[in-house]
């Protein structure tokens, strides 16, 4: 997830007088507005809880009215808070700051805690109707939806919920996968667009987990929906002979046998983007990302419009980061950004080993930079439980006294520290793998622009150590 604070704004209060509120953006969209003394007393509760060592600097208090310069400081310094704090794998999934996004998230959409109905679609695009609060965090939606269909308990964490876009042809963008510091019904409900979905999809990759979830009944179907669906998107390529065959097991009503075939196909399981643009093999490439089998595969057009296609394996992916940035909307005007006339760019970028000895980054400029991120910490994950002998059992969520708390298999995937940068002038860095000792890490300098937003998220690899010398 990518924390911005790119705005603030004065309101009123409740006697009249006015404050500043910091708008705190995730993935470039509003979730929610805080007090300079809402983000305080956090950071007082975290210090309480974790000790000063944990905790990141925090903008002091000022005893004057502050000049717009110095609330244009305090944004840039609680947006490198809040991004510090995230970034952490103790404090950014406490219960403690989870909540706390949660709380403000509400109060900002000003919705009261009440039970509603929420839709939930399912990949074929059946719909599940499940009442729930409008206070309930994901997990709780999740859990509800499961009960409404039946699902086991122990096939729960095989599955999460996704907020999809929905496009004039029927095609489904994926905007993110709900986070546990976020309420379903809030996050659909403030966008007031019935473009937007949320779906019921399987959250593992390793095709190997499928026969866990065909065992049952309600997992075997759930799971071919998701595959049919897939297939009729052009999402799992198929030739003639093969859709007969797919057709023929259909209409038998051989829904694990049609599975078992489509785990041969290509793209099986895969997540596909949206056209995007990229700078490999070279710079203003128009690309079709996909995400899955632990990759992301370019389908990429070159200038000369030939058509070229390559994968890149996330074990092979050093690190990766983010970026967001404003930029103005092609209106003829040379004038800055301002709220009205600009729109956010994402940026994925990522060092992959291209050959021994020979690191390389690429860039993906894309609006779904986060998801695809997402998609590649969750293959990381996905690959430390596994190789530390865990199972995707093990990494479901279990309430605790009211907290959230996970096994000691995926306690054990944690994202690498973060260190201080050499250069003052680089936002905080993920510390790297020293596998490739031969190799300097090349930093990249924070940008120079002044619609720069957010600085670097950097996303250090542990499933990058896995690399041995028969891999290259």
């Amino acid at each position: 997830m990518h924390f911005s604070i790119p705005e603030t704004e004065v309101r009123s209060g409740e006697n009249g007088s006015t404050y500043v509120a910091y708008n705190i953006h995730v993935n470039g969209v509003l979730h929610c507005r805080v007090r300079y003394s809402q983000l305080l007393g956090l950071h007082e509760q975290i210090k309480k809880e974790y000790g000063n060592n944990v905790v990141p600097a925090f903008p002091p208090k000022k005893i004057f009215t502050l000049t717009p310069a110095e609330v244009e400081q305090r944004r840039e310094q609680l947006e490198k808070y809040m991004q510090a704090v995230r970034q952490d794998p103790t404090l950014g999934s406490s219960e403690m700051f989870n909540s706390f996004l949660r709380k403000a998230q509400q109060e900002t959409q000003q919705i009261p805690t009440e039970e509603v109905q929420l839709e939930v679609q399912l990949s074929n695009g059946q719909k599940v109707r499940v009442n729930i609060l409008t206070s309930d965090q994901t997990e709780d939606v999740l859990e509800a939806v499961a009960t409404k269909l039946d699902l086991p308990d122990e096939l729960v964490g095989y599955f999460s919920l996704f907020l999809v876009q929905e496009g004039a042809d029927g095609g489904y963008t994926f905007v993110r996968k709900l986070q546990e510091f976020e309420l379903p019904y809030v996050s659909i409900t403030s966008l007031h667009s019935p473009d937007f979905h949320i779906v019921l999809r399987k959250s593992y990759w390793d095709t190997a987990y499928d026969s866990d979830v065909m065992d049952n009944r309600v997992g075997l179907n759930l799971l071919y929906s998701q595959t049919a669906s897939d297939i009729e998107r052009g999402w799992i390529l198929v030739n003639k002979d093969q859709h007969r065959q797919l057709k023929s097991l259909q209409e038998k009503g051989s829904k694990k046998e049609f599975i078992r075939l489509a785990q041969t196909l290509k793209y099986y399981g895969y997540i596909k983007f949206d056209p995007c643009i990229t700078d490999f093999p070279e710079k203003g490439c128009h690309v079709i990302v996909s995400a899955g089998n632990n990759e992301l595969n370019f389908h990429v057009k070159l200038p000369n419009e030939q058509m070229k296609e390559g994968s890149f394996k996330v074990t092979r992916m050093r690190c990766w980061r983010v970026t967001s940035s404003q930029v103005p909307v092609a209106n003829g005007s040379a004038n800055p950004c301002s709220s009205a006339k600009c729109e956010v760019k994402l940026e994925l970028a990522f060092e992959y080993l291209m050959s021994k000895d020979r690191l390389q980054w690429l860039t993906i400029t894309s609006q779904q930079a986060i998801m695809m991120s997402i998609c590649l910490q969750s293959m990381v994950d996905e690959l430390m439980v596994k190789k530390s002998g865990g199972s995707i059992k093990k990494m479901q969520k279990k309430r605790l006294n009211g907290a959230l708390h996970r096994s000691d298999s995926n306690q054990a995937v944690k994202s690498p520290p973060l260190l201080d940068s050499p250069d003052p002038n680089r936002e905080q860095v993920v510390k790297l793998s020293t596998k490739l000792t031969s190799v300097s890490l090349r930093g990249i300098s924070a940008s120079s622009s002044n619609n720069d937003i957010s600085g670097n998220d950097f996303h250090g690899n542990y499933a990058f150590e896995g690399i041995g010398d028969d891999d290259l």
